[in-house]
Protein backbone atom coordinates (compact mmCIF):
# COMPACT_ATOMS: atom_id res chain seq x y z
CA UNK A 1 0.00 0.00 0.00
CA UNK A 2 1.84 3.30 -1.00
CA UNK A 3 1.07 6.23 1.44
CA UNK A 4 -0.37 9.37 0.20
CA UNK A 5 -0.36 12.82 1.52
CA UNK A 6 -2.05 15.39 -0.06
CA UNK A 7 -1.17 19.15 -0.03
CA UNK A 8 -3.20 21.99 -1.85
CA UNK A 9 -5.42 25.33 -0.38
CA UNK A 10 -8.53 24.39 -2.72
CA UNK A 11 -10.82 21.79 -0.83
CA UNK A 12 -12.34 21.00 -4.30
CA UNK A 13 -9.01 19.69 -5.58
CA UNK A 14 -7.90 17.81 -2.45
CA UNK A 15 -11.34 16.19 -2.32
CA UNK A 16 -11.22 15.26 -5.94
CA UNK A 17 -7.84 13.80 -5.97
CA UNK A 18 -8.93 11.84 -2.85
CA UNK A 19 -11.46 10.13 -4.54
CA UNK A 20 -9.63 9.34 -7.91
CA UNK A 21 -7.01 7.71 -5.70
CA UNK A 22 -9.39 5.73 -3.21
CA UNK A 23 -10.37 4.07 -6.74
CA UNK A 24 -6.84 2.28 -6.81
CA UNK A 25 -6.64 -0.50 -4.05
CA UNK A 26 -2.37 0.31 -4.04
CA UNK A 27 -2.92 3.50 -2.63
CA UNK A 28 -4.10 4.89 0.70
CA UNK A 29 -4.63 8.57 1.15
CA UNK A 30 -3.73 9.49 4.56
CA UNK A 31 -4.05 13.16 5.42
CA UNK A 32 -4.86 16.33 3.94
CA UNK A 33 -3.01 19.77 4.29
CA UNK A 34 -4.54 22.59 3.14
CA UNK A 35 -0.69 24.92 3.31
CA UNK A 36 2.45 24.01 3.06
CA UNK A 37 3.81 23.95 6.92
CA UNK A 38 0.57 21.45 7.95
CA UNK A 39 1.97 19.36 5.44
CA UNK A 40 5.54 19.69 6.81
CA UNK A 41 3.35 19.14 10.32
CA UNK A 42 1.61 16.18 8.93
CA UNK A 43 4.62 13.95 7.61
CA UNK A 44 5.63 12.65 10.42
CA UNK A 45 2.46 12.00 11.77
CA UNK A 46 1.21 9.83 8.75
CA UNK A 47 4.09 8.90 7.32
CA UNK A 48 3.45 9.07 3.72
CA UNK A 49 5.56 7.59 1.20
CA UNK A 50 4.21 10.41 -1.57
CA UNK A 51 3.25 14.30 -1.03
CA UNK A 52 1.04 15.55 -3.59
CA UNK A 53 2.01 19.47 -3.23
CA UNK A 54 0.18 22.41 -4.94
CA UNK A 55 2.87 25.60 -5.37
CA UNK A 56 0.69 28.35 -4.78
CA UNK A 57 -0.83 28.46 -1.18
CA UNK A 58 -1.00 30.36 1.54
CA UNK A 59 1.29 30.66 4.68
CA UNK A 60 3.57 28.72 3.27
CA UNK A 61 4.07 27.64 -0.70
CA UNK A 62 5.06 24.20 -1.98
CA UNK A 63 8.53 25.02 -3.32
CA UNK A 64 9.19 26.04 0.39
CA UNK A 65 7.55 23.11 1.42
CA UNK A 66 9.07 20.89 -0.77
CA UNK A 67 12.75 21.92 0.06
CA UNK A 68 11.97 21.32 3.96
CA UNK A 69 10.06 17.97 3.41
CA UNK A 70 13.22 16.87 1.46
CA UNK A 71 15.74 18.09 3.97
CA UNK A 72 13.82 16.90 6.74
CA UNK A 73 12.25 13.74 5.09
CA UNK A 74 14.57 12.63 2.67
CA UNK A 75 12.64 9.52 1.76
CA UNK A 76 9.62 10.83 1.22
CA UNK A 77 8.91 11.62 -3.14
CA UNK A 78 6.96 15.13 -3.44
CA UNK A 79 4.93 15.05 -6.70
CA UNK A 80 4.30 18.62 -7.57
CA UNK A 81 0.68 19.57 -8.78
CA UNK A 82 0.78 22.58 -11.36
CA UNK A 83 -2.50 24.13 -12.78
CA UNK A 84 -0.78 25.59 -16.21
CA UNK A 85 1.42 24.30 -18.29
CA UNK A 86 4.41 27.18 -18.11
CA UNK A 87 4.29 27.73 -14.67
CA UNK A 88 7.67 29.01 -13.79
CA UNK A 89 7.54 27.64 -10.19
CA UNK A 90 7.91 24.58 -11.34
CA UNK A 91 12.02 24.21 -11.57
CA UNK A 92 12.25 26.14 -8.42
CA UNK A 93 10.27 23.04 -7.05
CA UNK A 94 12.64 20.45 -8.82
CA UNK A 95 15.45 22.51 -7.56
CA UNK A 96 14.19 21.76 -4.61
CA UNK A 97 13.83 18.29 -4.23
CA UNK A 98 10.70 17.55 -6.24
CA UNK A 99 10.58 14.28 -8.03
CA UNK A 100 8.71 15.18 -10.76
CA UNK A 101 4.93 17.53 -11.86
CA UNK A 102 1.90 17.09 -13.16
CA UNK A 103 -1.16 19.10 -14.47
CA UNK A 104 -4.01 18.97 -12.04
CA UNK A 105 -6.27 17.72 -14.88
CA UNK A 106 -4.11 15.38 -15.52
CA UNK A 107 -6.72 12.02 -16.05
CA UNK A 108 -7.33 9.41 -13.55
CA UNK A 109 -5.24 6.85 -15.01
CA UNK A 110 -2.15 8.69 -15.88
CA UNK A 111 -2.38 10.51 -12.01
CA UNK A 112 -2.46 6.66 -10.49
CA UNK A 113 0.21 5.88 -12.78
CA UNK A 114 2.79 9.10 -12.03
CA UNK A 115 1.92 8.59 -7.96
CA UNK A 116 2.39 5.07 -7.84
CA UNK A 117 6.28 5.44 -10.67
CA UNK A 118 7.31 8.06 -8.00
CA UNK A 119 6.63 5.97 -5.29
CA UNK A 120 8.70 3.64 -7.46
CA UNK A 121 11.67 5.81 -7.17
CA UNK A 122 10.87 7.35 -11.13
CA UNK A 123 11.28 10.91 -12.42
CA UNK A 124 7.82 11.69 -14.00
CA UNK A 125 7.97 14.43 -16.36
CA UNK A 126 4.32 15.57 -17.90
CA UNK A 127 5.12 16.33 -21.39
CA UNK A 128 2.40 19.08 -21.27
CA UNK A 129 4.32 21.03 -18.94
CA UNK A 130 7.96 19.86 -20.23
CA UNK A 131 8.40 21.79 -23.75
CA UNK A 132 6.72 25.37 -22.47
CA UNK A 133 8.68 24.96 -19.43
CA UNK A 134 12.35 24.17 -21.11
CA UNK A 135 11.31 26.22 -23.60
CA UNK A 136 10.92 29.37 -21.12
CA UNK A 137 13.63 28.29 -18.79
CA UNK A 138 16.32 28.36 -21.94
CA UNK A 139 14.52 31.47 -23.02
CA UNK A 140 17.37 34.14 -22.44
CA UNK A 141 19.99 31.55 -20.93
CA UNK A 142 23.45 30.99 -22.27
CA UNK A 143 23.79 28.43 -25.12
CA UNK A 144 24.56 24.83 -23.59
CA UNK A 145 29.02 24.79 -22.68
CA UNK A 146 29.46 21.72 -25.39
CA UNK A 147 32.01 20.91 -23.27
CA UNK A 148 29.18 19.67 -20.73
CA UNK A 149 27.50 17.04 -23.74
CA UNK A 150 30.97 15.91 -24.66
CA UNK A 151 32.02 15.16 -21.17
CA UNK A 152 29.24 12.61 -21.61
CA UNK A 153 30.37 8.93 -22.33
CA UNK A 154 27.81 7.47 -25.43
CA UNK A 155 27.04 4.75 -22.83
CA UNK A 156 26.23 7.15 -20.27
CA UNK A 157 24.08 9.05 -22.66
CA UNK A 158 22.35 5.94 -23.03
CA UNK A 159 21.75 5.94 -19.20
CA UNK A 160 20.70 9.49 -19.24
CA UNK A 161 18.21 9.59 -21.86
CA UNK A 162 16.51 6.74 -20.27
CA UNK A 163 16.43 7.99 -16.92
CA UNK A 164 14.82 11.21 -18.06
CA UNK A 165 12.00 8.98 -19.58
CA UNK A 166 11.50 7.65 -16.18
CA UNK A 167 13.11 4.64 -15.81
CA UNK A 168 14.74 3.05 -12.75
CA UNK A 169 17.66 1.69 -12.65
CA UNK A 170 16.27 -2.17 -12.45
CA UNK A 171 14.56 -0.75 -15.58
CA UNK A 172 17.72 0.80 -17.05
CA UNK A 173 19.77 -2.68 -16.58
CA UNK A 174 17.04 -4.76 -18.03
CA UNK A 175 16.67 -2.95 -21.28
CA UNK A 176 20.39 -2.32 -21.31
CA UNK A 177 21.65 -5.73 -20.85
CA UNK A 178 23.71 -4.31 -17.55
CA UNK A 179 23.63 -5.13 -14.07
CA UNK A 180 22.26 -2.64 -11.70
CA UNK A 181 25.64 -2.20 -10.23
CA UNK A 182 27.03 -0.88 -13.21
CA UNK A 183 24.25 1.43 -13.69
CA UNK A 184 23.94 2.97 -10.35
CA UNK A 185 27.67 3.84 -11.17
CA UNK A 186 27.03 5.57 -14.44
CA UNK A 187 24.07 7.54 -12.78
CA UNK A 188 26.49 8.65 -9.86
CA UNK A 189 29.08 9.07 -12.95
CA UNK A 190 26.55 11.35 -14.92
CA UNK A 191 25.46 13.37 -11.59
CA UNK A 192 29.09 14.31 -11.16
CA UNK A 193 29.71 15.28 -14.66
CA UNK A 194 26.07 17.32 -14.80
CA UNK A 195 26.45 18.62 -11.31
CA UNK A 196 23.07 17.65 -10.05
CA UNK A 197 22.18 15.23 -7.15
CA UNK A 198 19.23 13.63 -7.80
CA UNK A 199 17.62 11.96 -11.08
CA UNK A 200 14.87 14.99 -11.57
CA UNK A 201 17.64 17.87 -12.26
CA UNK A 202 19.34 15.11 -13.99
CA UNK A 203 16.88 14.89 -16.43
CA UNK A 204 15.46 18.33 -16.30
CA UNK A 205 18.88 19.11 -17.77
CA UNK A 206 18.89 16.36 -20.10
CA UNK A 207 15.52 17.63 -21.60
CA UNK A 208 16.34 21.34 -21.51
CA UNK A 209 20.05 20.58 -23.61
CA UNK A 210 18.34 18.13 -26.02
CA UNK A 211 20.02 15.32 -24.26
CA UNK A 212 17.27 13.48 -24.17
CA UNK A 213 13.44 13.38 -25.10
CA UNK A 214 10.28 12.36 -23.84
CA UNK A 215 9.47 9.74 -25.86
CA UNK A 216 9.72 6.35 -25.31
CA UNK A 217 12.25 5.43 -28.02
Amino acid sequence: MIRVLICDDQTIVSEGLRVILSTDAELEVVGIASDGAEALDLVPQVKPEVVLMDLKMPVMNGIQATRLIKEQYPAVRVLVLTTYDADEWVFDAIRGGAAGYLLKDTPRDELIAAVKGTAAGQTHVDPNVAGKLFAQISHGASPLDTSLAESLTEREREVLRLLAQGLNNTDIAKRLYLSEGTVRNYVSSIFAKLGVSDRTQAAVIALRYGLADLGGN
